[in-house]
């Protein structure tokens, strides 16, 4: 396991064409895609690959985003997320398509608001799939601009955003902006700005952190008892054991609860449900996460908006 690689998550509605958003990336297939009628990833999935020269832990998720997918069926592959990228991703790519802003789009923006808080925000990058209905001679700037509801979410993210197109912009006919060449350098880029303008830090929180020493002490104990075993089984052995018990612990927390715990949005839920950040402090066994939510409890009328909910943590691990 190479724990200098970059944490990469990524995440979209169902359909948006994350996997194969992977494979335009990296330039070879990496995670098997779907072409039925209910496409999409149905499980949360990670693999190591290499981009740019740089080695990458991609971490594709099912729609966390979605609208219409049952919140039971998502605890299990939040949680599993949350463990892979423990403790916190350097970058996360939102994935959307370029298609007309319907009622459908504004409520994935709308839960975008609702679970990110600022902080992750300033971690993620929008990226649009479907390039080729991008009208001629349009850039995605100008393409966004035709919703104020998503332009001010991309303009939280800094202004973060590209457009790519997995089927048809795979070869540079003369325009070079719509080129997926053009689009994954420029992509890149921004990645680079991004953690370099963090100090090589990553978004993080009480809780991812709480997870990271919980796999490295299971690692310790897997060591102790199993020397004669790889590190990569070591690792794997571990997260899926600090996996399992989050689950176990997390029954009765709702997704929106174990969302906004994990991009830093518990503070917002808090406005709307002041039981949440105390359930899954309480559920995910964190102490801090515990007192953190009883003072949210205590001052949410007055302090909800202003105590960070997350933080940029320098690369060293």
């Amino acid at each position: 396991m190479d724990e200098s690689a970059r944490r990469i998550v990524v995440l979209g509605k169902t359909g948006a064409g994350k996997s194969s958003f992977a494979k335009t990336l990296c330039g070879e297939p990496v995670f098997e895609v779907d072409h039925t009628a209910e496409s999409g990833t149905q499980k949360c999935q990670a693999k190591f690959m290499s981009v740019g020269g740089r080695m990458v832990l991609f971490i594709d998720t099912p729609g966390f985003i979605d609208t219409d997918r049952p919140g039971e069926d998502m605890k299990s592959e939040i949680l599993k997320c949350i463990t892979e990228c423990a403790p916190g991703p350097h970058v996360l790519l939102i994935v959307l398509k370029v298609e007309k802003y319907t009622d459908h789009e504004k409520a994935v923006i709308d839960k975008i608001n609702q679970y990110f808080s600022d902080e992750a925000l300033r971690f993620t990058i929008i990226i649009f799939t479907h390039g080729d209905q991008l009208p001629e001679g349009t850039k995605i700037e100008e393409f966004v601009k035709q919703s104020e509801a998503l332009g001010d979410v991309i303009k939280k993210c800094g202004g973060c955003c590209h457009v790519i197109d997995n089927k048809y912009w795979k070869n540079n006919q003369g325009d070079e902006y719509r080129s997926n060449q053009y689009q994954v350098a420029e992509l890149l880029k921004t990645i680079d700005e991004i953690i370099e303008a963090n100090k090589g830090g990553y978004f993080t929180n009480e809780m991812l952190q709480e997870v990271k020493r919980d796999i490295q002490q299971e690692e310790g104990r897997i060591k102790q008892s199993s020397p004669n075993i790889t590190e990569e089984e070591t690792a794997a052995k571990a997260k899926q054991s600090v996996f399992k018990n989050l689950l176990s612990k997390a029954a009765g927390v709702t997704t929106g609860a174990l969302l906004g715990a994990f991009f830093g949005g518990a503070i917002k839920l808090m406005k709307e449900e002041r039981s949440l950040g105390l359930a899954v402090g309480v559920a995910l066994g964190t102490a801090a996460g515990v007192a953190a939510a009883k003072g949210m409890m205590a001052d949410a009328a007055t302090a909800s908006d202003t105590i960070p909910a997350g933080s940029a943590e320098p690369a060293a691990e």
